[in-house]
């Protein structure tokens, strides 16, 4: 498979403090791809710099072949074919409809289309009902239906979940992996990029997972060797919930 985005060595520094040492890795179109580790090992970092939120303090990012930088003209073109889900939902003070319909109104999208799609999403994913409802006054699961739809109501070819699925009930954790498989189904050359510290997620939803240490990437494996024979000993430990502190 082509690569659908890469890291070259790439290093961030946030007021003289290393939060990522020399990253270097790529992820291929049709992956589905983990990043795992403690808490602040990095794992964020890594996924702003792909966003293009962040510059590398030092390394180059390349998207499709092409390296590009935060700065360069073509970054929000970029930018509008990647969507991101954080780990805390963030909604604008409008209604459901509003909130989704945003994203595709920015993009150019007719009025007639927008309203389309916003209603066979909205039903898709079970917030149908709620289409008139401010969506800050949303439970926590519907507000991040909500954010997972909005960032993939477009159809970006690549989408980057940042604890997307943290401190959900089993119902919403269900319903969104589903969603990413359904993501991914649609189209084989798409890609997601997922952090996070659920290893049973990691272990059902991943393709290849890569542990960050300390700024640093310890190891890349497949799932079963990652999971059931890894190189490292971090690796291992991290994997097995022991301490390695």
């Amino acid at each position: 498979m082509k690569t659908a985005i890469a890291l070259e060595d790439v290093s961030k520094k946030y007021n003289g403090v290393v939060a990522l040492k020399g990253a270097s890795f790529a992820v291929s179109k049709g992956e589905v791809f983990g990043i795992v580790g403690p808490s602040g090992a990095g794992k964020s970092t890594i996924l702003r710099i792909m966003d293009l939120l962040e510059a590398p303090t030092k390394g180059r990012l390349l998207i499709d072949g092409q390296y590009v930088a935060q700065t360069d003209a073509r970054a929000e073109t970029v930018r509008r074919n990647i969507g991101m889900v954080l780990q805390k939902p963030v909604v604008l003070n409008r209604s459901v409809a509003n909130n989704l319909g945003y994203s595709l109104m920015i993009r150019g999208w007719d009025e007639h289309r927008i309203a389309e799609v916003v209603d066979a999403e909205l039903k898709r994913l079970g917030l149908h009902g709620r289409r008139r409802t401010n969506a800050r006054n949303l439970s926590g699961g519907e507000m991040q239906r909500l954010c997972f739809a909005r960032a993939t109501v477009h159809a970006p070819s690549m989408l980057l979940l940042d604890e997307f699925a943290a401190n959900l009930d089993p119902a919403n954790v269900s319903l969104l992996e589903n969603q990413v498989q359904e993501y991914m189904r649609e189209d084989g050359n798409r890609t997601v990029v997922i952090v996070t510290h659920n290893m049973f997620q990691a272990k059902r939803m991943c393709t290849r997972i890569a542990l960050i240490w300390d700024g640093e990437i310890v190891e890349i494996a497949d799932r079963k060797k990652f999971f059931e024979n890894p190189e490292d000993a971090r690796t291992a430990a991290f994997v097995s919930g022991e301490s390695v502190y």
